[in-house]
């Protein structure tokens, strides 16, 4: 896949899947402006890939607008945006407080539909553009101890569905990537138990194939759904998962 000077956009491009998917478009030669509020680790992969750093918080409206009109300015289009930022509360609902329900929804979804609503807008006056969202496996299937990340990722997948059909005739591609169980920081974050090779080997076991996924697994279905090799695909919910959902 050949992004060569084509301009990506990647939100939660500082740690995990994002900064594999930052690694992944730079490498094919694209232009990438990494979005997150993590500075020091923004810092560490933007220095590494050459990718343009902006700091902020997609929960702000005005800051994803902001965002898209300095890469306008910046490379005069957007060709691609992967909505990659997001957070989980491990927690059931009757535990979930207030302020957790809204920290998970604000980021995870409202802060993908400000990014794609900005990116839009771009998009649908250059008459193309590609934009990757980050669902999962329990945006379709439940899961006990994440109700809220379940609901926020269920909202991505018909968020992905409706803007899709949206903008089909825009020149303009709206997926979603699904990953199942993947070795990053958030898999390992709110655990009630040391994360320990011991803990990620019984993760993985959970898993038809027997392992977690690398982040550079997902990144690779990103950037296919991103290209022109997935021309006749938009409203898509891609399945990574190694058969967990299979079953």
């Amino acid at each position: 896949m050949n992004f060569l000077n084509q301009v990506v956009l990647v939100t939660g491009g500082a740690s995990g899947m994002g900064a594999a998917c930052v690694d992944g478009f730079t490498q094919a030669g694209a232009k990438v402006i990494l979005v997150d509020r993590n500075a020091a680790l923004g810092e560490v992969v933007a220095s590494r890939t050459g990718a343009k750093l902006e700091l902020g918080d997609i929960t702000d409206s005005s800051f994803c607008d902001a965002v898209l009109t300095r890469s306008l300015e910046q490379f005069e289009k957007v060709d691609v945006l992967v909505n990659a930022a997001g957070i989980i509360v491990r927690s059931t609902g009757m535990e979930t407080s207030d302020i957790a329900w809204q920290q998970i929804m604000n980021v995870n979804v409202s802060g993908t539909f400000f990014m794609a609503r900005a990116a839009l807008r771009i998009m649908k006056s250059q008459k193309s553009g590609a934009i990757v969202n980050f669902g999962s496996i329990w945006g379709d299937v439940g899961a006990a101890g994440v109700a809220v990340y379940c609901a926020s990722k269920g909202a991505i997948h018909n968020l992905t569905r409706a803007l899709a059909l949206e903008h089909a005739l825009d020149g303009i591609r709206i997926n979603a990537v699904c990953p199942g169980e993947v070795n990053t920081p958030m898999l390992q974050s709110e655990r009630s138990e040391a994360v320990t090779e011991a803990l990620l080997e019984r993760l993985a076991q959970t898993v038809p194939m027997g392992r977690l996924a690398a982040p550079e697994e997902i990144a690779r279905v990103v950037m296919f759904l991103a290209s022109t090799d997935a021309s006749y695909m938009t409203g898509s919910l891609v399945t990574v998962d190694a058969g967990f959902t299979a079953r």
